[in-house]
């Protein structure tokens, strides 16, 4: 998207090729960037020649699929573009709530619509759902006419969130004045990184305080590290699986997004890390091995830091010993599926105990190298994480698990089934 709306040619290698990156690559060139490719198909290389700043007027509507954060930033971005764009997904992304994204905006000066109706930040207030499909209609003056920009803003965030930061931010870029973002606690801090290498003026004042001046973009060369998330489900295979071991080379290990390590590592797991890259985005080579787990109690100001990894926590926490206790996670509700609901409910079927809070979870370990779970039919409830999940636990079946609901996979890790294959598991699609 940076490269999309930047000034010249930017190169990008490490793409990853999955459904929720080729729907956001697809809005970008129908927004008007120009899309090639370089590399190999094991190493593609994506050449973007942006915009310069000014999206053209798309001929249809942008399909964002599932990808949740790719239409949460569009919105940002298209809030200071005068365009009529209509924004939509598939079934799950169309039952995801936009209106925290949506209410910095409006203050900025933006306008959206639903269903012909503008939205308003009082019915946001309000607490009425705000999904798509939306329409961003671009800035607009307090008389209703087009307006030449968006008005900064002091915004402070009512939770932290990486989305919502980085959409006041994108929007930051085209207003008048200098937007300051205010976060209650550590937010993931990519889109800050991203926008530095691609010459946004952006300053972080203190821990909680970031601004950013409008002003243009220029071309960058981009190397994407391994994804930590992805990442994070064969790490969990090789410690689940008794006499596993497993290395992974060039892993994301943002300090912001590296939570997982962190809970592995208090549960008792073997990941040791390699020495740090001093890159944009720093990353390392891990290595995990087998290893008997304990439950813990997860620090709540370590949630939002590995807010993702929650499904293979809970899968993890199935299968060590004593309770594994996490709360401050409410926002786990509103994500592809209700992952705190549809994860117990898969837990409970496979023989694990699970009760269930508003805004967490209690799970029972069944401890022991040598428990199994139940050989039965579990619901991924159409979420990528959670299948991925569940294939992992299905390592340590007592037979066949069947996880329904689970082609989403394709969404973020196309390649999962056929890696933990080769690496010893027999995974077969029905």
């Amino acid at each position: 998207m940076l490269a999309a709306f930047a000034h010249g040619q930017s190169r990008i290698s490490g793409w990853l090729q999955a459904e929720d990156t080729l729907a956001t690559l697809r809005a970008c060139e129908q927004l008007g960037a120009n899309i090639s490719w370089s590399g190999d198909e094991q190493r593609p290389i994506v050449l973007i020649t942006g915009c310069a700043g000014r999206f053209r007027q798309p001929a249809r509507g942008l399909d964002l699929g599932n990808a949740g954060t790719g239409v949460r930033l569009l919105l940002g971005l298209l809030a200071g573009q005068s365009l009529q764009v209509e924004l939509t997904g598939d079934e799950s992304l169309r039952q995801r709530p936009m209106g925290r994204i949506l209410k910095p905006l409006l203050q900025m000066g933006a306008q959206f619509s639903k269903a012909g109706r503008p939205v308003s930040e009082h019915e946001l207030d309000a607490g009425q759902p705000c999904l798509l499909p939306l329409h961003s209609q671009g800035p607009v003056n307090a008389q209703g006419a087009t307006s030449p920009g968006l008005q900064a803003i002091d915004y402070r965030l009512p939770m932290a969130s990486a989305q919502v930061q980085a959409a006041v931010l994108l929007a930051g870029l085209q207003a008048r004045g200098v937007t300051t973002v205010i976060q209650p606690g550590e937010c993931r801090d990519h889109s800050e990184r991203m926008l530095q290498h691609f010459g946004a003026q952006i300053l972080r004042l203190d821990q909680a305080k970031l601004q950013i001046q409008s002003g243009p973009l220029h071309a960058a060369d981009v190397i994407v590290p391994a994804d930590i998330s992805s990442a994070s489900f064969l790490l969990a295979a090789a410690t689940l699986v008794p006499n596993s071991e497993i290395s992974l080379p060039g892993i994301g290990v943002n300090p912001t997004r590296n939570g997982i390590l962190r809970v592995m590592q208090l549960m008792g797991a073997r990941v040791i890390q390699g020495p740090v890259s001093a890159a944009a985005e720093p990353c390392a080579d891990l290595h995990a091995s087998s290893a008997s787990l304990h439950g813990i109690d997860i620090p709540p100001d370590w949630v939002a830091n590995c807010i993702d990894e929650f499904p293979i926590i809970m899968a993890m926490a199935a299968l060590a010993t004593g309770i594994t206790r996490i709360r401050g996670a409410a926002e786990l509700r509103v994500k592809e599926s209700d992952r705190l609901a549809v994860m117990s409910a898969a837990l409970q079927a496979l023989g694990v105990r699970v009760e269930e809070y508003e805004d967490g979870v209690d799970v029972y370990g069944l401890g022991g190298s040598g428990a199994q779970l139940r050989a039965t039919s579990v619901n991924a409830a159409g979420d990528h994480r959670i299948a991925m999940s569940l294939a992992v636990l299905g390592l340590r079946a007592a037979g066949p698990l069947c996880i329904q609901h689970a082609a989403e996979i394709a969404t973020s890790y196309p390649q999962f089934c056929a890696q933990l294959n080769e690496l010893g598991a027999a995974l077969q699609w029905q």
